[in-house]
């Protein structure tokens, strides 16, 4: 009888072994489809012995399934088995058989196998399988381990029997499309899952199981024997393949468990595992300028590359089987001398037009956009461009043809977005443009984008392209109604397309793209005032972004030097029109109503200004006073007591809110005034998004702090916060706020605010300690060096205080603490948050920033707070 305690050591000496080589290997990928069969065949062994201790054998059968049917067993995957019973057995009456199982099934963890197991009859697999599509694939993959090969045969026998291959089809190209749809579609997520994703292993699996189940082949060279494949696509298959597996493998031994998404925590270390090491670039502009490619980017690039060739050859060959399941026996439609309509979709009319013509490989996306009914291109076109790859070379680029024809694609509009993205994930699109293939696959190392710089950049796209078309006009209403008077859309479609194309290559990518989008438009022969416009919007497009979250609006210099840099209303509105799309690209949690609003008021003020028609403060304050009083009209509110009222403040106070918040708040403030208490007021932001919250009480040295502690407890983020003390010894601050928790019952939530922040206030107990939760992933992954700056404002009045660090809870309130110990007054706070890095800017005045020493002992201690 065999040592179960001998057999434990054995296949964990083994398996050790095993994984150890792939480690040594740096980039083993030939050896990686070996090495998966090898441990594959270690788990064989080990059941075989186990399976024979028990005594199971005839009529039984032991049979692998999953992955473990096919001989791929990764390191921390799990062993899953069917025991296979005939159908004569019943185990509820055969107490011995069913004893043995479970001694079988509780061994087989004792020794290290990680194992999940099915007992079942023939019918009841041959049941299953029929309402069960997974179940069915898993048979699919199912052989022989131990026991009768005689039940396994006929159980094989029956299985294929019932299988209708159009039927397997159908379920498993569903079973894609929703697996697809899951991953948002894309090949490019910051962290994909390399066996689930898009390009990941399972669409290389799915080819060859509705291969087998229509007996078209069950391997990839039989797929090319049979007509399926080319010889060429069979070893880009293969490659691609190895690459995925490999990077799985590492993936698993790095973590030490099954884990299958290439997550943040763990790119580093399974780059380090290949060999990778960090790389320098020098600027080809300015010699002084570097860039570093880290382990991890250089490792998804490959990654991201690998996936996108497999996406593309899943296509091919998921159409092909399809045409061979589904004979379609319509006759083709002609378009022209070079394609033809095929059912929707558009075919080359010879396999070797693009090797014969290759002008024709720009047409087909040109036809693509133009033509309607065609949604996507056949089988013969998909392949015949995968195969004409290496013709798009310097010549291909330089023809006059070709150029001609891309810049019809962009300015057609029409259909713009698709034909891009399939320019793209056809790999056409980084050929003719080579500037942008360099940024396919690219990461961006930071806290707030979520895709790569080739995705952001189509998003981006896609989003200009989205103002100009009707129905989208509810999405960005401001936008649409500038976008209805803007002439040549292409010229925002180009801009988009080389915002961010020069990234990752050392210095300023704005700068360097600038100069890329102008050797563009003078290839393309386009005028030098369209050619001005395009540089200007990619070289400027980070700016109004920058101002519209960082500084005063309400202050006529910021302003004056925008104005400066912009100087007509087209590139002001262009600007504005990408800055939108640009900012909506990064991540679907960066946009906020708060930041487009902050947006349209720069845009409104810049757009006065360039008119001529600046306001000095004096005359802009009597015009929202003015409009203030007609909605206060409204409430019958006694024009002496709202005087009265607004004497108590400042200039600033009137040029930093509009007349629809200033009548709000002299309304809330008339209704209490009498009673000499802090008066808190809440309501649904007229933004649409968040709550607005006002607060007017008896200033207090650490007022600012108490708020923020009470919103900190009580998790909201702070968009916004405006701080003003009046002559008469309050403090009116105003609070936009918003929670990540869906806001239900809103008229409840706010009593509760009200209610709560009221008492806050009031009380005369020490502050409480920040919340201090967990920092994401994200942060962890990419940390980035907490900076503070203090330096006296263009007047020399107050202090801007800049702070930036990634973000985390309480991050806000930890600061104020710092202000209300050294007695700092807070004149205003622009809280900019771009995903989960904070970017936030103070106005502040305090008699220790006087100090040069206490100015050095403040940064400090800010510093640790945000640390």
């Amino acid at each position: 009888m065999i040592d179960l305690v001998e057999l434990r050591r054995s296949y964990r000496a083994h398996q050790v072994e095993l994984l150890d080589k792939i480690l040594i290997n740096k980039n083993s990928t030939s050896q990686v489809t070996e090495s998966l069969k090898k441990i594959s065949d270690l788990a064989d062994k080990t059941l075989c012995a186990i399976w024979e201790k028990y005594g199971l054998d005839e009529p039984l059968a032991l049979l692998a399934v999953g992955g473990f049917g096919r001989r791929e067993l990764y390191p921390y995957s799990d062993v899953d088995v069917l025991i296979l019973l005939t159908d004569d057995i019943n185990l509820e009456a055969q107490t011995d058989l069913k004893n043995k199982l479970e001694l079988f099934i509780s061994s087989c963890w004792d020794i290290g196998l990680e194992i999940g197991s099915s007992v079942r009859s023939i019918t009841q697999c041959l049941e299953e399988s029929k309402n069960d599509i997974t179940v069915q694939t898993s048979i699919l993959e199912s052989r022989l381990i131990a026991g009768s090969s005689h039940t396994n045969n006929t159980f094989q026998k029956y299985y294929f029997q019932h299988l209708n291959p159009q039927n397997f089809f159908i379920a498993k190209n569903l079973e894609l499309q929703q697996r697809h749809h899951k991953y948002e579609s894309t090949p490019y997520s910051l962290e994909p899952n390399c066996k689930e994703s898009p390009g990941g292993l399972r669409d290389l699996q799915i080819i060859l199981w509705v291969s087998k189940a229509a007996r078209f082949g069950q391997s990839w060279d039989e797929l090319a024997k049979n007509g399926l494949a080319t010889r060429f696509e069979i070893s880009q298959l293969k490659k691609n393949e190895a690459t995925l597996r490999i990077i799985r493998t590492r993936l698993h031994l790095i973590a030490k468990r099954r884990e299958d998404r290439l997550v943040f925590d763990l790119q580093h270390a399974v780059a380090e595992s290949f060999g990778y090491s960090p790389k320098e670039i020098t600027s080809r502009t300015d010699p002084s300028k570097k860039a570093f490619i880290r382990p991890s980017e250089a490792l998804m690039k490959r990654y991201y590359w690998a996936a996108k060739a497999v996406t593309q050859l899943n296509q091919i060959l998921m159409l092909n089987i399809q045409g061979r399941l589904y004979p379609k026996n319509h006759s083709l439609q002609k378009l022209n001398e070079r394609f033809f309509d095929n059912a929707g979709l558009l075919e080359v009319a010879s396999d070797d037009l693009y090797h014969l013509q290759p002008n024709a490989i720009l047409e087909t996306f040109l036809i693509y956009q133009e033509t309607v009914g065609i949604k996507g291109l056949s089988t013969k076109t998909l392949r015949a461009l995968y195969n004409a790859r290496e013709i798009m070379d310097g010549e291909f680029r330089r023809s006059p043809e070709n150029r001609a024809t891309f810049l019809k694609i962009l300015t057609n509009g029409e259909g713009l977005t698709h034909a891009i993205r399939l320019m793209n994930q056809t790999s056409v699109l980084g050929r003719y443009l080579w500037v942008f293939r360099k940024i396919v696959g690219q990461m961006q190392h930071d806290l707030f984008h979520v895709y790569t710089v080739d995705q952001h950049i189509l998003m981006v796209l896609r989003n200009v392209r989205r103002f100009f078309i009707p129905e989208h006009a509810h999405e960005y209403t401001f936008c649409s109604q500038l976008a209805v008077s803007w002439e040549k859309p292409w010229l925002l479609y180009v801009a988009a397309l080389f915002h961010d194309i020069a990234k990752g290559r050392g210095g300023d990518h704005s700068e360097l793209g600038g100069v890329e989008a102008r050797r563009f438009c003078k290839q393309h022969n386009i005028s030098k005032e369209d050619t001005d416009l395009i540089e200007f919007l990619v070289t400027e497009h980070l700016t109004m972004s920058r101002i519209a979250q960082k500084s005063d609006l309400s202050d006529p210099l910021v302003i004056s030097e925008f104005v400066k840099k912009i100087k007509t209303e087209r590139y002001l509105t262009g600007l504005y029109l990408l800055t939108v799309a640009d900012i909506r690209g990064t991540s679907p949690k960066v946009w906020n109503a708060w930041k487009g609003k902050l947006l349209e008021d720069l845009y409104r003020f810049s757009l006065r200004a360039l008119g001529g028609k600046t306001l000095d403060a004096q005359t802009a304050v009597g015009l929202r006073k003015k409009e203030a009083l007609v909605e206060l009209a409204l409430h019958a509110k006694s024009l002496e007591e709202t005087k009265k009222l607004w004497k108590t403040f400042d200039v600033s106070y009137f040029m930093r809110h509009d007349a629809n918040d200033i009548a709000w708040h002299t309304l809330q403030i008339l209704k209490m005034l009498d009673t000499q208490k802090t008066i808190v007021q809440c309501r649904i932001s007229p933004l649409g998004e968040g709550l607005q919250v006002l607060v007017y009480t008896p200033d207090q040295t650490d007022l600012f702090a108490r708020i923020c502690g009470y919103f900190d407890q009580a998790s909201f983020d702070i968009l916004d916060a405006r701080i003003h003390t009046a002559n008469n010894g309050y403090a009116l601050d105003t609070f936009q706020i918003i929670s990540d928790n869906q806001l239900e019952n809103l008229d409840h939530l706010i009593l509760n605010i009200e209610a709560e922040l009221t008492e806050f206030i009031s009380q005369k107990t020490s502050l409480p300690e920040p919340s201090k939760g967990r920092l994401s992933r994200r942060v962890k992954s990419f940390p980035i060096t907490p900076r503070v700056t203090l330096s006296p404002d263009e007047k020399s009045e107050n202090w801007l205080l800049n702070v930036s660090t990634s973000d985390r809870m309480g991050l806000l309130y930890s600061i104020s603490l710092v202000l209300a110990k050294h007695k700092i007054s807070l004149q205003l706070a622009k809280i900019a948050t771009l995903g989960e890095r904070v970017d936030d800017t103070f106005l502040i005045q305090g008699s220790e920033l006087q100090n040069n020493r206490m100015q050095i002992s403040i940064e400090t201690e800010l510093l640790k707070a945000i640390t």
